[in-house]
């Protein structure tokens, strides 16, 4: 295989496809992208085994070939070049000569042969979306995925696609955020599923706020393309978590005693203040609704104690109710609207964080003494 391709696409295809390379893994393999030169184009392909990612930059190929290169040093050498352009000439025995200016770097590679075989989707139907889109349901809900290894089926993004409308869906237990949009596809096409966190992650990395994404998906994988590419689509392809999502209709409340109106940017910023006087202890801040306003505060007899007081348009009764203000925090951080809605019933019933749009996050309060 010989090819010169430019610094920035091969930066480029390096960055979309190595984030999903593990550390520590115990094939030598997988720590290397997959290289396919053919006619104008250089496909490179990473995978965990789990997840499959695969990009296509231009490339000047004069000889097409295929083998698998360290992703790290390719990135770093990639990163440091000299010149705009380089050129690589792999040999039989799969060692890459790699010249960049005045720099000559020789890379042992693998054969492609030992690289496992890229995932093939059979189709069950495909759905469209703008990527903006899906890039702005996963920022609203991804946070509020379970960590726990024992709760897997909470590990991940549930998707639904009924009605022509897409609602994803995450929530650890102790909180849950959920987003929908309206979606056209064939009905034949609805579906749910279960996407891990990891893919997920990697996919709000790769969207982009221009273009659409086709997703495809079978029993137990779920492919999403996106379009256009720098030569071609960007395609992840991720095994689903198993097992069926819990009834989260079940934990949102359908009826509230107060409803307040509270500026986003004034709300996260007092609550990320009070949260520097809480504790692994005491880890609660206490949000005191009276009339026309809203205190908050936080005491930790370790630490100290900090007192916020906004204004407000309240006029219900007067209240103590107390949260986490990181998971708080999460959900106002990952909106962009100017006002939020909270709903609440009492200091022991989950608080509800709506806005103007198809948008909900249910937090559970805590007790204190």
């Amino acid at each position: 295989m010989k090819l010169t391709v430019t610094k920035e696409q091969f930066a480029q295809g390096l960055q979309a496809v190595q984030n999903v390379i593990g550390t520590r893994s115990t094939l030598p393999v997988l720590s290397n992208v997959l290289l396919q030169a053919e006619g104008e184009v250089l496909r490179l392909t990473a995978t965990d085994l789990d997840i499959c990612v695969a990009c296509a930059v231009t490339a000047k190929v004069n000889r097409p070939g295929a083998t698998t290169l360290p992703a790290k040093r390719l990135s770093e050498i990639a990163r440091e070049a000299a010149t705009t352009d380089l050129d690589l000439d792999v040999d039989e025995r799969n060692v890459c000569t790699l010249c960049s200016g005045p720099s000559r770097f020789r890379i042992n590679g693998l054969p492609a042969e030992e690289f496992p075989p890229i995932p093939v989707i059979e189709d069950r139907g495909v759905i469209q979306l703008p990527q903006g889109t899906l890039k702005k349901m996963i920022r609203q809900t991804a946070f509020a995925a379970s960590t726990e290894e024992s709760r897997y089926v909470l590990n991940g993004l549930y998707f639904s696609f009924k009605d022509h409308k897409v609602t994803a869906v995450a929530t650890d237990g102790r909180r849950l955020a959920l987003t929908e949009e309206e979606a056209e596809f064939d009905g034949n096409a609805e579906v749910e599923f279960i996407v891990p966190s990891k893919a997920v992650a990697e996919l709000g990395r790769l969207l982009q706020e221009e273009g659409q994404v086709e997703l495809r998906y079978a029993e137990n994988q779920a492919q999403f393309t996106l379009l256009p590419g720098i030569a071609g689509a960007t395609v992840l392809t991720t095994k689903l978590v198993e097992g069926t999502y819990p009834n989260y209709q079940q934990v949102i409340p359908r009826e509230c005693r107060e409803r307040v109106t509270l500026s986003r940017e004034e709300f996260l910023h007092a609550l990320r203040r009070a949260e520097i006087m809480t504790s692994d202890k005491n880890s609660a801040v206490k949000l005191n609704f009276a009339r026309n306003q809203l205190v908050i505060t936080a005491n930790s007899p370790e630490v100290g104690e900090a007192r916020e007081v906004l204004s407000l348009n309240y006029k219900g009764t007067e209240f103590v109710i107390a949260f986490n203000p990181l998971y708080l925090a999460d959900a106002l951080e990952a909106l962009d609207t100017d006002e939020v809605y909270f709903e609440l019933n009492d200091e022991l019933s989950p608080g509800v964080l709506k806005t103007n749009g198809p948008f909900l996050y249910v937090i559970m309060p805590m007790r204190t003494n």
